[in-house]
């Protein structure tokens, strides 16, 4: 065997236990326009020496351009030639950085209302999100909504920057005040439980508390953003919830040269939540099906357990009839399958949510009509009020009811197969090119809708 082969299982190995995820940080920065989110990573990849000289170079010019004195970090994740122009950021950007200790994946989304939809799409895979507060502004709109839709997708760990402190000379009494008040909303909506909540003020532009200390914010002792970073654990909402593995391929290797392959079934996919064993009792649904696992398979190295966010194959001990689509569960939990299906959502299309359109249910690959059944309330950002509406306009966040099409009304799979749901799809207006987006994780209290078009 080559020495290499040793080395390679070693490092599965050790993948395949409860931190197998806490080498990578994903986390997004978010929060109301011109808290300065785009500053702070910049000032972030600056303080770390992560940031590239050519980069580096492009952006001191185009600083000098405008007549600053120093560098504009924010240009460094605003790409577009709009961003740079009106000094906002549209799109979400990602950048990549390491420090030695681990490795980070950053999100930069943008604060303005009407881009909400793009701060969804970097919240669906963040372990960990920085909502960043001005501190002359204090906690305003956006900052409740980007906290709120922070909490509907089960974003784990939750860091409250408070920003541009040298704009209040560093006032202790104000920053005080601001963490009091995002404390008293985070209760009302439920955003402190089960997960962390940790504060931190600072000034992006000085680079006060990012990286280093400075000696501006003395009388704060606790954390630097980075020590935080470094520290939190880079788990999601599903990691001890219950077992569901959606099979997304049915591996038969018959043309392989090797004849010990040529009975081989396994059933690959990744392990949305929970963990499963050697030995363990499975159910399939919707047939019902009961196996055990045979083996679980991670490239050439067996494992006794895989665990979420692992993509695995797992082979059973019967030749029972899986395709894919179909969801994997243990056999002593119980699901009750249900075609009314209640949902908190946020709309994200310009075309209004209403009931006379059809909907699509997406559940992993399968997928199933739905009615609009009612909405049940909307939900006021600013005052928590639940308001009764008929229609939902974009980025309202709200509690709807679906019912699902009759299995003899329509060619999609029954509504049987839709145990949970991860996706909502409605009509598209005509031109429209939308595309859609999986959800990172499954979103344990609501869904997302993004518009496509109906055949």
């Amino acid at each position: 065997m080559h020495p290499w082969n040793n080395v390679k299982k070693k490092v599965i190995s050790k993948m395949s236990q409860e931190n197998i995820q806490d080498s990578l940080l994903r986390f997004m920065t978010c929060g109301s326009v011109d808290d300065g989110k785009s500053t702070l990573i910049g000032r972030l990849l600056f303080d770390t020496k992560t940031i590239l000289t050519d980069t580096l170079t492009q952006i001191e010019k185009t600083s000098k351009k405008r007549g600053m004195t120093a560098v504009d970090l924010s240009l460094i994740t605003d790409g577009l030639q709009a961003e740079r122009e009106q000094g906002i950021t549209i799109d979400v950007a990602y950048r990549y950085f390491s420090t030695g200790t681990r490795k980070y994946i950053i999100a930069d989304a943008p604060g303005h209302e009407q881009y909400t939809r793009n701060m969804v799409t970097a919240a669906s895979t963040a372990h960990l999100a920085i909502i960043l507060i001005d501190a002359r502004k204090g906690v305003l709109t956006q900052t409740r909504r980007h906290s709120f839709l922070a909490k509907l997708v089960g974003i784990p760990h939750i860091v409250v920057a408070i920003n541009k402190m040298d704009l209040i000379d560093y006032d202790e009494s104000k920053y005080q005040a601001i963490c009091e008040s995002y404390k008293a909303f985070a209760k009302e909506i439920k955003l402190s439980e089960n997960r962390t909540i940790e504060f931190v003020p600072m000034s992006a532009l000085n680079g006060d508390m990012i990286v280093e200390r400075g000696e501006s914010i003395n009388w704060y002792k606790g954390p630097t953003l980075l020590d935080i970073l470094e520290k939190t654990t880079a788990d999601y909402a599903g990691k001890d919830k219950n077992f569901r593995f959606p099979v997304q391929f049915v591996c038969r290797p018959h043309a392989s040269d090797d004849h010990n392959l040529h009975d081989f079934r396994g059933f690959m996919g990744r392990v949305e939540s929970g963990s499963i064993s050697v030995g363990d009792e499975i159910t399939v649904l919707p047939s019902q099906y009961k196996s055990k696992v045979k083996s679980i398979q991670l490239g050439d190295t067996q494992l006794q357990k895989a665990i979420s966010e692992q993509s695995v194959t797992i082979l059973l001990e019967d030749e029972i009839d899986i395709s894919r689509g179909d969801m994997i569960i243990k056999s002593n939990d119980v699901i009750e399958p249900s075609k009314n299906i209640n949902a908190m959502v946020c709309w994200l299309s310009e075309t209004p949510m209403a009931s006379s359109r059809t909907y699509l249910i997406r559940h992993t690959s399968r997928e199933s009509k739905a009615k609009l059944d009612k909405i049940d309330f909307k939900i006021n950002i600013e005052t928590l009020a639940h308001e009764s509406i008929t229609n939902l306009s974009m980025n309202d966040i709200a509690q709807v009811s679906f019912k699902l099409v009759d299995v003899r009304e329509s060619s999609t799979p029954p509504p049987a197969m839709l145990w949970t749901t991860t996706k909502v799809h409605g009509n598209a207006p005509r031109g429209s090119k939308s595309k859609s987006k999986e959800l990172f994780p499954n979103p344990p209290n609501g869904l997302f809708v993004e518009p496509i078009a109906l055949a």
